[in-house]
């Protein structure tokens, strides 16, 4: 399984701050989306990322769980952690800070970790504000910050996330022109089919979240048929 998932082209995003009834939950793990993502910024506890995990857990899926911090990181019955550094972000505590009080504090599985390089381009998400992010960068700034990201920190993935709106084709066509080594996700705003089958013209992998809340269920499975 660890290996697996560079062959991912769609992975749907669930929150542990937000609800899903376990017939919308079945719904999403049988829509032929590649991975499930336990993901989160706010108010996600290990109490709520459990109960999250216990609706999915029997699915046959991979479930990965990306941590906003040290605390919302687990191993136990996961197939991967997908650990992100904001590279934008305008403190150190968001490339390396948390990393270095996870190693300290907690045990890893480093078999099943994998870093992403984020670049997080929405100002008014909550990962941007958390992180102070500038956000305006150009796509040449962008393509910059993949590059080295992907050729000088060696990073397996580069994240364009622009969580809560749909960014700007432009910038991901610019990242992926300068990405050879690492996958290029990216995340935002994808509730249609038309925008899956954009972004995936240049990404390797979409990450489909909101739609799933926002857009209902239908959304999500046009994202899945678009990129398949």
């Amino acid at each position: 399984m660890t290996m697996s998932w560079k062959s991912w082209v769609h992975i749907t995003k669930l929150d542990p701050d937000r609800h899903l009834d376990r017939d919308a939950i079945e719904i999403v793990a049988t829509s032929g989306t590649d991975a499930l993502m336990l993901s989160g910024t706010l108010n996600v506890t290990p109490e709520n990322l459990t109960e999250l995990y216990d609706c999915v857990r029997d699915y046959d899926l991979p479930i990965v769980v990306e941590p906003a911090d040290p605390s919302g990181a687990r191993f136990d019955g996961i197939d991967l952690v997908f650990v992100p550094s904001v590279l934008n972000a305008s403190h150190p505590r968001w490339i390396i800070g948390q990393h270095e009080r996870w190693v300290r504090d907690y045990a890893i599985d480093w078999e099943r970790v994998v870093p992403e390089a984020y670049i997080v381009l929405n100002p008014a998400s909550s990962v941007a504000k958390v992180t102070g992010a500038d956000c305006t960068l150009s796509p040449a700034d962008a393509a910059s910050y993949a590059t080295v990201a992907d050729r000088y920190f060696r990073f397996p993935v580069v994240y364009i996330e622009y969580s809560g709106t749909y960014g700007d084709p432009k910038v991901v066509e610019a990242v992926s022109e300068s990405v050879s080594n690492a996958r290029l996700f990216y995340g935002g705003g994808i509730n249609s089919a038309e925008r899956a089958a954009e972004m995936s013209g240049y990404a390797d992998t979409i990450i489909v979240g909101n739609a799933v809340y926002e857009a209902g269920i239908d959304a999500l499975k046009a994202t899945v048929r678009a990129v398949r």
